[in-house]
């Protein structure tokens, strides 16, 4: 029987067949802007399509193999959705890699490099990618639209606001990457770097989709309520291992250099369980040197947070908000097949390693 994931793939591939379709009268040029999405596209763990797509079926009482299709367009959805985010993530992050290839503007540089084009290459590739996440947006919409089951409203509503707090939750992280943290007080630090895990991955990544599903299947204000409580939480234990694998995970695996969080500077619980734990000079030495390219720094960033027993603490809180979440997962009403199908999504999301 087919699978929810090979389902969505393909619903991208389709859609993408379609976009290719709707642009073919703007020319041959318009390859490049479709080739970055395609590729995009292909990869990925389909999380937020899974959690969508367990919403539903979970509060509907069908088996997950049996996701209607309109549950299969409003999962892909998701997969666009987060395609923009992601190419619009690593032109704001300078991320040279996705899952072990160039980021789209990268790619997009070398192809002008290649042809020998007029003009700073960067430019031309930061240009593309941007562009083609405007495009994945747009077909995130048209999909979301496309969906034809009962009552759809407060569904509809649900993307909204995901797609709204989403963009603010990115203009969160942006602030906070230049905000200065030496002077402020490790509580502050603590929450200022959770409230970006909420709004920017949390809501988005787990919760919101999850709550789509469930609201396209008239899910009950309790199981909403507690559906939330569950989704939030898995949402917030999955960045935080974000956060380990984006200083200590291996390339091979996360397809991004070891340490690429501390290279790209950026303030994660992590950073900031770390400095409470550190004394004045490596707590001085760890914020001075985050957003460095020097290797050798690198590494001893790494060696200062592994010592200063923030990822102790980081794994107890992972395993803190997988216990809550499934415990208000208790409270969801859900058949016995919905429950197992969102309790397995919960370790995939914490356990994993890429």
């Amino acid at each position: 029987m087919t699978t929810v994931t090979e389902r969505v793939q393909s619903c991208v591939d389709t859609e993408i067949d379609r976009q290719r379709e709707v642009l073919r009268e703007l020319g041959p040029d318009i390859t490049d802007l479709l080739d970055v999405t395609s590729a995009l596209l292909r990869g990925g763990k389909r999380l937020r399509a899974s959690f969508l797509t367990w919403g539903y079926c979970a509060v509907a009482g069908k088996p997950v193999e049996e996701a209607p299709e309109d549950v299969i367009l409003m999962a892909t959805s998701m997969e666009f959705f987060q395609a923009a985010a992601l190419l619009h993530d690593d032109v704001m992050d300078g991320s040279d890699t996705r899952r072990g290839a160039p980021s789209a503007h990268i790619e997009l540089a070398n192809r002008h490099s290649d042809r020998g084009w007029d003009g700073p290459p960067e430019r031309f590739g930061l240009a593309g990618a941007v562009l083609a996440g405007n495009l994945c947006l747009t077909a995130s919409d048209e999909l979301m639209s496309r969906a034809g089951l009962p009552d759809l409203e407060a569904a509809r509503e649900m993307f909204a606001l995901m797609r709204t707090q989403l963009m603010a939750g990115q203009f969160l992280d942006v602030v906070e990457s230049v905000r200065p943290w030496a002077s402020l007080p490790g509580a502050e630090r603590l929450e200022r770097a959770d409230r970006v895990i909420r709004f920017k991955s949390a809501k988005y990544s787990v919760e919101h989709p999850l709550l789509i599903g469930a609201l396209a299947a008239q899910a009950s204000e309790s199981q909403v309520a507690a559906l939330s409580r569950y989704g939030l939480d898995i949402g917030r234990a999955f960045q935080l291992r974000d956060d380990l694998l984006g200083v200590f995970g291996d390339p091979a695996v996360t397809g991004k250099p070891s340490g690429d969080d501390l290279r790209e500077g950026k303030r994660t619980v992590l950073v900031a369980a770390a400095l409470e734990q550190l004394d004045e000079g490596a707590s001085a030495r760890l914020i001075e040197g985050l957003g460095t390219d020097d290797p050798a720094v690198i590494t001893e960033l790494q060696q200062i947070i592994a010592g200063s027993g923030a990822l102790e603490w980081v794994e107890r809180r992972i395993g803190d908000l997988t216990a809550d979440a499934l415990a208000a997962l208790e409270d969801a009403n859900l058949s016995p097949t919905g429950y197992a199908g969102l309790a397995d999504l919960a370790r995939l999301a914490t356990q994993r390693t890429a």
